[in-house]
Protein backbone atom coordinates (compact mmCIF):
# COMPACT_ATOMS: atom_id res chain seq x y z
CA UNK A 1 0.00 0.00 0.00
CA UNK A 2 1.37 3.38 -1.05
CA UNK A 3 0.56 6.92 -0.08
CA UNK A 4 -2.54 8.15 -1.90
CA UNK A 5 -4.06 4.71 -2.60
CA UNK A 6 -7.88 4.51 -2.39
CA UNK A 7 -9.49 1.87 -0.15
CA UNK A 8 -13.11 0.74 -0.53
CA UNK A 9 -14.98 -1.05 2.27
CA UNK A 10 -18.18 -3.03 1.93
CA UNK A 11 -20.51 -4.40 4.63
CA UNK A 12 -23.51 -6.67 5.01
CA UNK A 13 -26.55 -5.99 7.25
CA UNK A 14 -27.04 -8.28 10.27
CA UNK A 15 -30.39 -9.61 11.51
CA UNK A 16 -32.16 -7.39 14.06
CA UNK A 17 -31.71 -9.96 16.84
CA UNK A 18 -27.95 -9.99 16.47
CA UNK A 19 -27.89 -6.17 16.43
CA UNK A 20 -29.82 -6.10 19.70
CA UNK A 21 -27.46 -8.64 21.27
CA UNK A 22 -24.42 -6.67 20.13
CA UNK A 23 -25.91 -3.46 21.53
CA UNK A 24 -26.60 -5.11 24.88
CA UNK A 25 -23.08 -6.49 25.09
CA UNK A 26 -21.72 -3.08 24.13
CA UNK A 27 -23.67 -1.41 26.91
CA UNK A 28 -22.28 -3.93 29.37
CA UNK A 29 -18.76 -3.26 28.17
CA UNK A 30 -19.33 0.50 28.30
CA UNK A 31 -20.66 0.28 31.84
CA UNK A 32 -17.65 -1.74 32.94
CA UNK A 33 -15.34 0.73 31.23
CA UNK A 34 -17.15 3.66 32.85
CA UNK A 35 -16.81 2.00 36.23
CA UNK A 36 -13.03 2.03 35.82
CA UNK A 37 -12.70 5.39 34.05
CA UNK A 38 -15.27 7.33 36.07
CA UNK A 39 -14.64 6.65 39.77
CA UNK A 40 -16.58 9.75 40.87
CA UNK A 41 -19.80 7.95 39.97
CA UNK A 42 -18.99 5.25 42.53
CA UNK A 43 -18.41 7.70 45.40
CA UNK A 44 -20.95 7.56 48.25
CA UNK A 45 -21.11 11.05 49.68
CA UNK A 46 -21.97 12.09 53.22
CA UNK A 47 -25.57 12.94 54.07
CA UNK A 48 -24.73 16.64 54.35
CA UNK A 49 -23.36 16.60 50.79
CA UNK A 50 -26.51 14.94 49.50
CA UNK A 51 -28.56 17.59 51.31
CA UNK A 52 -26.73 20.55 49.76
CA UNK A 53 -26.78 19.01 46.28
CA UNK A 54 -30.56 19.09 46.49
CA UNK A 55 -30.65 22.78 47.48
CA UNK A 56 -30.24 25.87 45.32
CA UNK A 57 -28.19 27.69 47.95
CA UNK A 58 -29.46 31.06 46.71
CA UNK A 59 -29.43 33.92 49.25
CA UNK A 60 -32.84 35.65 49.36
CA UNK A 61 -33.06 39.43 49.54
CA UNK A 62 -35.96 41.70 50.41
CA UNK A 63 -37.39 44.45 48.24
CA UNK A 64 -35.17 47.53 48.13
CA UNK A 65 -37.29 50.56 49.02
CA UNK A 66 -34.98 52.94 47.18
CA UNK A 67 -34.23 51.18 43.90
CA UNK A 68 -37.03 48.63 43.35
CA UNK A 69 -39.74 50.23 41.19
CA UNK A 70 -41.82 47.10 40.53
CA UNK A 71 -44.80 45.58 42.30
CA UNK A 72 -44.72 43.16 45.26
CA UNK A 73 -44.60 40.14 42.96
CA UNK A 74 -41.88 41.51 40.70
CA UNK A 75 -38.11 41.12 40.86
CA UNK A 76 -35.14 43.11 39.63
CA UNK A 77 -31.37 43.23 39.99
CA UNK A 78 -31.65 44.91 43.40
CA UNK A 79 -33.79 42.23 45.06
CA UNK A 80 -33.10 39.03 43.15
CA UNK A 81 -31.45 36.25 45.20
CA UNK A 82 -27.68 36.17 45.35
CA UNK A 83 -25.45 33.27 44.48
CA UNK A 84 -23.97 31.45 47.51
CA UNK A 85 -20.48 32.58 46.46
CA UNK A 86 -21.32 36.30 46.23
CA UNK A 87 -18.22 38.30 47.20
CA UNK A 88 -20.07 41.32 48.61
CA UNK A 89 -22.27 39.15 50.87
CA UNK A 90 -19.23 37.34 52.30
CA UNK A 91 -17.42 40.62 52.92
CA UNK A 92 -20.40 42.23 54.63
CA UNK A 93 -20.84 39.21 56.92
CA UNK A 94 -17.11 38.77 57.66
CA UNK A 95 -16.97 35.30 56.09
CA UNK A 96 -13.35 34.71 55.09
CA UNK A 97 -13.68 31.48 53.10
CA UNK A 98 -16.30 30.04 50.79
CA UNK A 99 -17.98 26.86 51.91
CA UNK A 100 -17.16 23.70 49.99
CA UNK A 101 -20.51 23.54 48.16
CA UNK A 102 -20.54 27.28 47.45
CA UNK A 103 -17.12 26.85 45.84
CA UNK A 104 -18.44 23.91 43.83
CA UNK A 105 -21.37 26.01 42.66
CA UNK A 106 -18.90 28.71 41.58
CA UNK A 107 -16.61 26.52 39.48
CA UNK A 108 -19.21 24.11 38.01
CA UNK A 109 -20.40 25.14 34.51
CA UNK A 110 -24.07 26.06 34.45
CA UNK A 111 -24.78 24.39 31.07
CA UNK A 112 -23.23 20.98 31.78
CA UNK A 113 -25.63 18.07 31.44
CA UNK A 114 -25.51 14.80 33.35
CA UNK A 115 -24.22 12.86 30.34
CA UNK A 116 -21.39 15.30 29.59
CA UNK A 117 -20.56 16.14 33.20
CA UNK A 118 -16.88 16.21 34.07
CA UNK A 119 -15.80 16.71 37.68
CA UNK A 120 -14.50 20.25 38.26
CA UNK A 121 -12.14 19.21 41.07
CA UNK A 122 -8.78 17.49 40.79
CA UNK A 123 -6.69 16.68 43.89
CA UNK A 124 -3.38 18.51 44.02
CA UNK A 125 -0.19 16.51 43.54
CA UNK A 126 3.37 17.81 43.65
CA UNK A 127 4.97 14.44 42.97
CA UNK A 128 6.96 13.59 39.88
CA UNK A 129 4.87 11.52 37.45
CA UNK A 130 6.27 7.99 37.29
CA UNK A 131 6.58 6.80 34.59
CA UNK A 132 6.86 9.90 32.43
CA UNK A 133 3.82 10.38 30.12
CA UNK A 134 6.12 10.85 27.14
CA UNK A 135 8.14 7.69 27.87
CA UNK A 136 11.22 9.38 26.43
CA UNK A 137 13.53 8.89 29.38
CA UNK A 138 14.18 6.77 32.44
CA UNK A 139 11.83 7.31 35.38
CA UNK A 140 12.78 9.67 38.19
CA UNK A 141 15.45 9.97 39.55
CA UNK A 142 17.06 8.60 36.40
CA UNK A 143 15.62 11.46 34.36
CA UNK A 144 13.05 14.27 34.38
CA UNK A 145 11.38 16.58 31.88
CA UNK A 146 8.68 19.24 31.75
CA UNK A 147 6.01 16.60 31.15
CA UNK A 148 6.59 14.70 34.39
CA UNK A 149 7.94 17.31 36.80
CA UNK A 150 5.53 19.39 38.95
CA UNK A 151 5.16 23.07 38.21
CA UNK A 152 6.38 25.85 40.43
CA UNK A 153 4.26 26.40 43.54
CA UNK A 154 2.90 29.75 44.66
CA UNK A 155 1.45 29.55 48.16
CA UNK A 156 -1.85 31.37 48.47
CA UNK A 157 -4.82 31.49 50.80
CA UNK A 158 -7.28 28.73 49.91
CA UNK A 159 -10.61 30.07 48.64
CA UNK A 160 -12.75 27.45 50.38
CA UNK A 161 -12.78 25.28 53.48
CA UNK A 162 -14.32 21.85 53.87
CA UNK A 163 -15.75 22.58 57.35
CA UNK A 164 -17.00 26.02 58.36
CA UNK A 165 -17.79 25.50 62.04
CA UNK A 166 -16.92 23.15 64.91
CA UNK A 167 -19.77 22.64 67.38
CA UNK A 168 -19.21 20.74 70.62
CA UNK A 169 -22.51 19.26 71.79
CA UNK A 170 -21.91 19.88 75.51
CA UNK A 171 -19.41 21.63 77.76
CA UNK A 172 -19.20 18.42 79.84
CA UNK A 173 -17.30 16.79 76.96
CA UNK A 174 -14.50 19.35 77.24
CA UNK A 175 -14.55 19.34 81.04
CA UNK A 176 -14.07 15.56 81.19
CA UNK A 177 -11.26 15.79 78.65
CA UNK A 178 -9.51 18.48 80.70
CA UNK A 179 -9.85 16.42 83.89
CA UNK A 180 -6.68 14.45 83.10
CA UNK A 181 -4.58 17.58 82.54
CA UNK A 182 -5.92 19.22 85.70
CA UNK A 183 -4.90 16.21 87.78
CA UNK A 184 -1.53 15.42 86.20
CA UNK A 185 -0.37 18.53 84.31
CA UNK A 186 0.39 16.32 81.28
CA UNK A 187 -0.93 17.15 77.80
CA UNK A 188 -3.71 14.99 76.32
CA UNK A 189 -4.91 14.01 72.84
CA UNK A 190 -8.30 12.71 71.73
CA UNK A 191 -10.25 11.88 68.58
CA UNK A 192 -13.47 13.83 68.04
CA UNK A 193 -16.46 11.53 67.47
CA UNK A 194 -19.38 13.24 65.77
CA UNK A 195 -21.19 13.95 62.53
CA UNK A 196 -21.53 16.63 59.84
CA UNK A 197 -24.62 18.83 59.53
CA UNK A 198 -25.67 21.88 57.47
CA UNK A 199 -24.53 25.20 58.94
CA UNK A 200 -26.88 28.11 58.29
CA UNK A 201 -24.48 30.92 59.29
CA UNK A 202 -22.47 30.40 56.08
CA UNK A 203 -24.01 29.96 52.59
CA UNK A 204 -24.21 26.20 51.98
CA UNK A 205 -22.05 25.71 55.06
CA UNK A 206 -21.07 22.51 56.87
CA UNK A 207 -20.44 22.12 60.60
CA UNK A 208 -18.87 19.26 62.54
CA UNK A 209 -20.89 18.35 65.65
CA UNK A 210 -18.80 16.63 68.34
CA UNK A 211 -20.64 14.12 70.57
CA UNK A 212 -17.69 12.46 72.33
CA UNK A 213 -13.90 12.43 72.64
CA UNK A 214 -12.14 9.08 72.47
CA UNK A 215 -8.61 9.00 73.85
CA UNK A 216 -6.16 6.56 72.19
CA UNK A 217 -3.09 5.12 73.95
CA UNK A 218 -0.59 7.93 74.53
CA UNK A 219 2.21 9.17 76.75
CA UNK A 220 1.65 12.71 77.95
CA UNK A 221 4.42 15.12 78.84
CA UNK A 222 4.51 18.61 80.32
CA UNK A 223 5.22 20.21 76.94
CA UNK A 224 3.91 17.62 74.47
CA UNK A 225 2.89 14.00 74.03
CA UNK A 226 3.80 10.82 72.19
CA UNK A 227 1.14 9.19 70.04
CA UNK A 228 1.16 6.01 67.97
CA UNK A 229 -0.38 6.01 64.49
CA UNK A 230 -2.24 4.12 63.26
CA UNK A 231 -3.87 3.13 66.56
CA UNK A 232 -5.01 -0.45 66.78
CA UNK A 233 -8.55 0.29 68.01
CA UNK A 234 -9.43 2.60 65.11
CA UNK A 235 -11.43 0.06 63.09
CA UNK A 236 -13.51 -1.00 66.10
CA UNK A 237 -14.21 2.58 67.16
CA UNK A 238 -15.26 3.59 63.65
CA UNK A 239 -17.64 0.63 63.39
CA UNK A 240 -19.07 1.38 66.83
CA UNK A 241 -19.63 5.04 65.95
CA UNK A 242 -21.28 4.06 62.70
CA UNK A 243 -23.82 1.97 64.65
CA UNK A 244 -25.35 4.97 66.44
CA UNK A 245 -28.95 5.95 65.79
CA UNK A 246 -27.53 8.85 63.78
CA UNK A 247 -24.30 7.44 62.29
CA UNK A 248 -21.16 9.02 63.72
CA UNK A 249 -17.58 9.14 62.50
CA UNK A 250 -14.23 10.70 63.39
CA UNK A 251 -14.60 14.40 62.53
CA UNK A 252 -11.26 15.58 63.89
CA UNK A 253 -8.93 15.52 66.85
CA UNK A 254 -8.19 17.71 69.85
CA UNK A 255 -5.15 18.21 72.06
CA UNK A 256 -4.14 20.43 74.95
CA UNK A 257 -1.33 22.97 75.05
CA UNK A 258 -1.63 24.43 78.55
CA UNK A 259 1.02 25.69 80.94
CA UNK A 260 -0.03 27.27 84.27
CA UNK A 261 1.58 30.61 85.11
CA UNK A 262 4.06 30.55 88.04
CA UNK A 263 2.33 33.49 89.75
CA UNK A 264 -1.24 32.16 89.55
CA UNK A 265 -1.73 28.42 88.97
CA UNK A 266 -5.40 29.00 88.10
CA UNK A 267 -4.35 30.82 84.92
CA UNK A 268 -2.31 29.67 81.93
CA UNK A 269 0.46 31.12 79.80
CA UNK A 270 -0.79 32.92 76.68
CA UNK A 271 1.33 31.12 74.05
CA UNK A 272 -0.56 31.27 70.78
CA UNK A 273 -1.10 34.83 69.59
CA UNK A 274 -0.29 37.01 66.55
CA UNK A 275 3.22 37.66 67.84
CA UNK A 276 4.15 33.97 68.03
CA UNK A 277 2.07 31.32 66.25
CA UNK A 278 -1.40 29.77 66.19
CA UNK A 279 -0.49 26.32 64.90
CA UNK A 280 3.13 25.19 64.95
CA UNK A 281 4.85 23.81 61.86
CA UNK A 282 5.03 20.35 63.44
CA UNK A 283 1.30 20.44 64.20
CA UNK A 284 0.50 21.64 60.67
CA UNK A 285 2.47 18.76 59.15
CA UNK A 286 0.71 16.31 61.46
CA UNK A 287 -2.66 17.79 60.46
CA UNK A 288 -1.77 17.41 56.76
CA UNK A 289 -0.76 13.78 57.35
CA UNK A 290 -4.02 12.95 59.10
CA UNK A 291 -6.13 14.84 56.55
CA UNK A 292 -4.44 12.95 53.73
CA UNK A 293 -5.35 9.64 55.43
CA UNK A 294 -9.01 10.69 55.79
CA UNK A 295 -10.23 12.05 52.42
CA UNK A 296 -13.79 13.13 51.70
CA UNK A 297 -15.74 11.14 49.14
CA UNK A 298 -16.94 13.46 46.39
CA UNK A 299 -18.79 13.07 43.10
CA UNK A 300 -17.20 16.34 41.97
CA UNK A 301 -13.64 15.00 41.96
CA UNK A 302 -11.99 13.09 39.13
CA UNK A 303 -10.71 10.50 41.63
CA UNK A 304 -13.90 10.24 43.70
CA UNK A 305 -12.06 11.80 46.67
CA UNK A 306 -11.18 15.38 47.47
CA UNK A 307 -9.67 17.13 50.48
CA UNK A 308 -10.66 16.20 54.04
CA UNK A 309 -13.12 17.37 56.67
CA UNK A 310 -10.92 16.44 59.62
CA UNK A 311 -10.67 19.40 62.02
CA UNK A 312 -7.73 20.22 64.28
CA UNK A 313 -8.84 21.61 67.67
CA UNK A 314 -6.47 23.02 70.28
CA UNK A 315 -7.27 23.68 73.95
CA UNK A 316 -5.00 26.57 74.80
CA UNK A 317 -4.90 29.71 76.91
CA UNK A 318 -6.57 32.98 76.00
CA UNK A 319 -5.12 36.43 76.63
CA UNK A 320 -6.71 36.55 80.11
CA UNK A 321 -5.32 33.12 81.03
CA UNK A 322 -8.51 31.10 80.62
CA UNK A 323 -8.88 27.94 78.53
CA UNK A 324 -10.57 28.11 75.12
CA UNK A 325 -10.85 26.05 71.94
CA UNK A 326 -9.21 27.04 68.65
CA UNK A 327 -10.05 25.14 65.46
CA UNK A 328 -8.13 24.90 62.19
CA UNK A 329 -7.61 22.97 59.00
CA UNK A 330 -4.61 22.97 56.68
CA UNK A 331 -4.89 23.74 52.97
CA UNK A 332 -4.72 21.31 50.09
CA UNK A 333 -1.34 22.78 49.22
CA UNK A 334 -0.07 21.74 52.64
CA UNK A 335 -1.38 18.19 52.18
CA UNK A 336 0.21 17.90 48.73
CA UNK A 337 3.56 19.23 49.96
CA UNK A 338 3.62 16.78 52.87
CA UNK A 339 2.68 13.93 50.54
CA UNK A 340 5.59 14.86 48.25
CA UNK A 341 7.95 15.03 51.29
CA UNK A 342 8.82 18.65 50.50
CA UNK A 343 8.53 20.34 53.90
CA UNK A 344 9.53 19.70 57.50
CA UNK A 345 9.19 21.38 60.88
CA UNK A 346 11.79 23.83 62.11
CA UNK A 347 13.03 24.95 65.51
CA UNK A 348 10.90 28.08 65.26
CA UNK A 349 7.29 26.82 65.61
CA UNK A 350 5.95 29.53 63.29
CA UNK A 351 8.27 28.63 60.40
CA UNK A 352 8.08 25.75 57.91
CA UNK A 353 11.30 24.60 56.27
CA UNK A 354 11.48 23.48 52.63
CA UNK A 355 13.62 20.36 52.20
CA UNK A 356 16.56 20.09 49.82
CA UNK A 357 16.24 18.16 46.57
CA UNK A 358 17.54 14.59 46.72
CA UNK A 359 18.40 12.51 43.64
CA UNK A 360 19.55 9.34 45.41
CA UNK A 361 17.78 6.17 44.34
CA UNK A 362 16.39 5.27 47.78
CA UNK A 363 15.25 8.69 49.01
CA UNK A 364 14.63 10.56 45.76
CA UNK A 365 12.88 13.89 46.27
CA UNK A 366 12.15 16.56 43.68
CA UNK A 367 11.42 20.02 45.05
CA UNK A 368 10.17 22.60 42.53
CA UNK A 369 10.41 26.34 43.05
CA UNK A 370 8.18 27.51 45.89
CA UNK A 371 7.04 31.12 46.29
CA UNK A 372 4.77 33.06 48.60
CA UNK A 373 3.34 36.55 48.26
CA UNK A 374 2.91 39.31 50.83
CA UNK A 375 2.32 43.05 50.97
CA UNK A 376 5.37 45.16 51.79
CA UNK A 377 5.52 48.40 53.78
CA UNK A 378 4.34 50.31 50.70
CA UNK A 379 1.20 48.21 50.26
CA UNK A 380 2.54 46.48 47.15
CA UNK A 381 2.19 42.74 46.63
CA UNK A 382 5.62 41.10 46.50
CA UNK A 383 6.49 37.54 45.53
CA UNK A 384 9.32 35.92 47.46
CA UNK A 385 11.00 32.54 47.31
CA UNK A 386 9.87 30.17 50.09
CA UNK A 387 13.27 28.48 50.19
CA UNK A 388 14.61 27.73 52.71
CA UNK A 389 11.57 28.59 54.88
CA UNK A 390 8.23 30.41 54.99
CA UNK A 391 5.55 31.27 57.64
CA UNK A 392 3.20 28.45 58.65
CA UNK A 393 0.17 30.75 58.26
CA UNK A 394 0.28 30.15 54.50
CA UNK A 395 -0.86 26.56 55.13
CA UNK A 396 -3.68 27.26 57.63
CA UNK A 397 -7.44 27.76 57.46
CA UNK A 398 -9.43 29.15 60.40
CA UNK A 399 -12.55 27.28 61.51
CA UNK A 400 -15.04 28.91 63.87
CA UNK A 401 -16.21 27.02 66.96
CA UNK A 402 -18.87 27.19 69.66
CA UNK A 403 -21.40 25.42 71.86
CA UNK A 404 -25.18 25.17 71.26
CA UNK A 405 -27.45 27.52 73.21
CA UNK A 406 -29.77 24.64 74.12
CA UNK A 407 -27.55 21.56 74.45
CA UNK A 408 -29.10 18.24 73.52
CA UNK A 409 -26.17 15.81 73.37
CA UNK A 410 -26.59 12.33 71.96
CA UNK A 411 -24.90 10.77 75.01
CA UNK A 412 -26.57 11.78 78.27
CA UNK A 413 -23.71 10.96 80.64
CA UNK A 414 -19.92 11.47 80.84
CA UNK A 415 -19.34 9.96 84.31
CA UNK A 416 -17.81 6.62 83.41
CA UNK A 417 -14.04 6.21 83.55
CA UNK A 418 -12.24 7.29 80.39
CA UNK A 419 -10.11 4.85 78.44
CA UNK A 420 -6.31 4.84 78.35
CA UNK A 421 -5.79 6.81 81.56
CA UNK A 422 -3.77 4.25 83.57
CA UNK A 423 -3.36 5.13 87.22
CA UNK A 424 -5.82 8.00 86.96
CA UNK A 425 -8.99 6.32 85.70
CA UNK A 426 -8.91 2.54 85.38
CA UNK A 427 -11.79 0.80 83.65
CA UNK A 428 -12.93 -2.66 84.81
CA UNK A 429 -15.91 -4.97 84.53
CA UNK A 430 -16.27 -4.88 88.33
CA UNK A 431 -16.97 -1.15 88.15
CA UNK A 432 -19.70 -1.72 85.59
CA UNK A 433 -21.29 -4.47 87.68
CA UNK A 434 -21.21 -2.27 90.78
CA UNK A 435 -22.88 0.61 88.96
CA UNK A 436 -25.60 -1.61 87.48
CA UNK A 437 -26.22 -3.23 90.86
CA UNK A 438 -26.70 0.15 92.51
CA UNK A 439 -29.31 0.96 89.85
CA UNK A 440 -31.18 -2.35 90.41
CA UNK A 441 -30.54 -3.19 86.75
CA UNK A 442 -31.29 -6.95 87.16
CA UNK A 443 -34.83 -6.08 88.30
CA UNK A 444 -35.62 -3.90 85.28
CA UNK A 445 -37.67 -5.78 82.69
CA UNK A 446 -39.25 -4.90 79.38
CA UNK A 447 -41.80 -2.10 79.47
CA UNK A 448 -44.79 -4.40 78.91
CA UNK A 449 -43.93 -6.31 82.11
CA UNK A 450 -42.91 -3.26 84.16
CA UNK A 451 -44.75 -2.35 87.33
CA UNK A 452 -46.32 1.10 87.75
CA UNK A 453 -43.97 3.70 89.16
CA UNK A 454 -40.74 2.10 87.88
CA UNK A 455 -40.15 4.58 85.07
CA UNK A 456 -37.70 6.61 87.17
CA UNK A 457 -35.50 3.52 87.56
CA UNK A 458 -35.50 2.94 83.81
CA UNK A 459 -34.63 6.59 83.26
CA UNK A 460 -31.70 6.45 85.69
CA UNK A 461 -30.32 3.33 84.05
CA UNK A 462 -30.81 4.76 80.56
CA UNK A 463 -28.89 7.89 81.54
CA UNK A 464 -26.07 5.80 82.97
CA UNK A 465 -25.82 3.59 79.88
CA UNK A 466 -25.85 6.54 77.48
CA UNK A 467 -22.12 7.13 77.91
CA UNK A 468 -19.69 6.78 75.00
CA UNK A 469 -16.83 5.59 77.20
CA UNK A 470 -19.00 2.94 78.87
CA UNK A 471 -20.25 1.60 75.54
CA UNK A 472 -16.74 1.59 74.08
CA UNK A 473 -15.47 -0.33 77.12
CA UNK A 474 -18.27 -2.91 76.97
CA UNK A 475 -17.16 -3.64 73.42
CA UNK A 476 -13.86 -4.94 74.83
CA UNK A 477 -15.44 -7.06 77.61
CA UNK A 478 -16.42 -9.93 75.25
CA UNK A 479 -19.84 -10.05 76.92
CA UNK A 480 -21.61 -8.60 73.88
CA UNK A 481 -21.55 -9.99 70.36
CA UNK A 482 -21.01 -7.55 67.46
CA UNK A 483 -24.75 -7.62 66.74
CA UNK A 484 -25.61 -6.93 70.39
CA UNK A 485 -23.11 -4.04 70.43
CA UNK A 486 -24.95 -2.46 67.51
CA UNK A 487 -28.24 -2.78 69.39
CA UNK A 488 -26.62 -1.29 72.51
CA UNK A 489 -25.23 1.66 70.55
CA UNK A 490 -28.46 2.31 68.70
CA UNK A 491 -30.42 2.19 71.95
CA UNK A 492 -28.30 4.48 74.11
CA UNK A 493 -27.91 7.07 71.30
CA UNK A 494 -31.65 7.55 70.71
CA UNK A 495 -32.89 11.11 71.08
CA UNK A 496 -36.04 9.95 72.92
CA UNK A 497 -34.14 7.61 75.24
CA UNK A 498 -35.24 9.38 78.44
CA UNK A 499 -38.82 10.03 77.35
CA UNK A 500 -39.88 6.75 75.76
CA UNK A 501 -40.52 3.95 78.32
CA UNK A 502 -39.94 1.22 75.72
CA UNK A 503 -36.63 2.66 74.46
CA UNK A 504 -34.59 0.08 76.40
CA UNK A 505 -36.65 -2.93 75.29
CA UNK A 506 -34.45 -3.92 72.30
CA UNK A 507 -31.38 -3.90 74.55
CA UNK A 508 -33.03 -5.87 77.37
CA UNK A 509 -33.92 -8.66 74.93
CA UNK A 510 -30.33 -9.26 73.74
CA UNK A 511 -28.24 -12.21 74.91
CA UNK A 512 -25.36 -9.92 75.81
CA UNK A 513 -27.50 -7.94 78.25
CA UNK A 514 -28.82 -11.11 79.87
CA UNK A 515 -25.26 -12.34 80.33
CA UNK A 516 -24.27 -9.02 81.89
CA UNK A 517 -27.24 -9.19 84.27
CA UNK A 518 -26.24 -12.71 85.33
CA UNK A 519 -22.78 -11.47 86.29
CA UNK A 520 -24.38 -8.50 88.05
CA UNK A 521 -26.56 -10.76 90.22
CA UNK A 522 -23.61 -13.01 91.04
CA UNK A 523 -21.51 -10.00 92.05
CA UNK A 524 -24.05 -8.89 94.67
CA UNK A 525 -22.43 -8.99 98.16
CA UNK A 526 -23.59 -11.78 100.47
CA UNK A 527 -25.46 -10.92 103.69
CA UNK A 528 -23.08 -10.76 106.66
CA UNK A 529 -23.58 -13.79 108.90
CA UNK A 530 -22.64 -12.02 112.15
CA UNK A 531 -25.62 -9.68 111.99
CA UNK A 532 -28.17 -12.51 111.73
CA UNK A 533 -29.69 -13.37 115.13
CA UNK A 534 -28.76 -16.84 116.36
CA UNK A 535 -31.34 -19.49 115.90
CA UNK A 536 -33.01 -17.74 112.94
CA UNK A 537 -33.95 -19.90 109.98
CA UNK A 538 -31.97 -18.95 106.88
CA UNK A 539 -34.81 -20.02 104.59
CA UNK A 540 -37.37 -17.92 106.46
CA UNK A 541 -35.06 -14.91 106.69
CA UNK A 542 -34.50 -14.55 102.95
CA UNK A 543 -37.37 -12.04 102.61
CA UNK A 544 -36.27 -9.92 105.56
CA UNK A 545 -34.37 -6.74 104.59
CA UNK A 546 -30.81 -6.38 105.85
CA UNK A 547 -31.77 -3.18 107.69
CA UNK A 548 -34.03 -5.21 110.04
CA UNK A 549 -31.18 -7.53 111.04
CA UNK A 550 -28.88 -4.55 111.63
CA UNK A 551 -31.50 -2.90 113.84
CA UNK A 552 -32.05 -6.12 115.85
CA UNK A 553 -28.31 -6.55 116.39
CA UNK A 554 -28.05 -2.98 117.63
CA UNK A 555 -30.96 -3.38 120.05
CA UNK A 556 -29.58 -6.62 121.50
CA UNK A 557 -26.18 -5.06 121.93
CA UNK A 558 -27.69 -2.08 123.76
CA UNK A 559 -30.00 -4.18 125.98
CA UNK A 560 -27.18 -6.15 127.53
CA UNK A 561 -29.45 -9.07 128.61
CA UNK A 562 -28.28 -12.24 126.90
CA UNK A 563 -31.47 -14.06 127.87
CA UNK A 564 -33.58 -11.73 125.78
CA UNK A 565 -33.83 -12.58 122.06
CA UNK A 566 -35.54 -10.33 119.51
CA UNK A 567 -37.70 -12.13 116.94
CA UNK A 568 -37.35 -10.73 113.43
CA UNK A 569 -40.77 -12.13 112.38
CA UNK A 570 -42.85 -10.87 115.34
CA UNK A 571 -43.17 -7.57 117.12
CA UNK A 572 -42.33 -8.97 120.58
CA UNK A 573 -39.39 -10.01 122.65
CA UNK A 574 -38.93 -13.68 123.52
CA UNK A 575 -37.40 -15.02 126.70
CA UNK A 576 -34.94 -17.82 125.99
Amino acid sequence: MNHGDLIFVGYQSKPSSSIANDAASGLQQDSSIDATKRPWELATEDLVDSYWRGQTGMLPRGRDAQFCKHGPKGMCDYCMPLEPYDVVYHKENNIKHLSYHAYLRKITPKTSSASSFLPPLTPLSYKVKIPCPTGGHAPWPGGICTACQPSAITLASQQFRMVDHLEIASTDIIERFLHAWRNTGLQRFGWLIGRYEPYDKVPMGVKAVVEAIHEPPQEGELDGLTLGLPWEDETRIRELAKSASTPLTIVGYIFTDLDPTPEDRSKNVYKRHPGSFYLSSLEAIFAATVQKANPTLSRSSSTGQFASRLVTAVLTATEDGHVDVSAYQVSEQAVAMVEADMIEASVDPGIVRVKEEDRSQETARYVPDVFFTFKNEYGLEVKKSAKPCFPVEYLMLNVTHGFPQNPSPMFKSTRFKIENRPGLEDQSVEQVLSILLSLDAPDIVESRFAKPGEFHKRKEMATCLSDWHLVAFLGTSQLFSPEDMKVLMQTVSRQDLLEEPSALDPLLATDGWQTLMTFTRESAPARPSDSVPPGSSSHMDEDIPQEVFDQIAAEEAGHGDSSLRVCPHLTLNEES
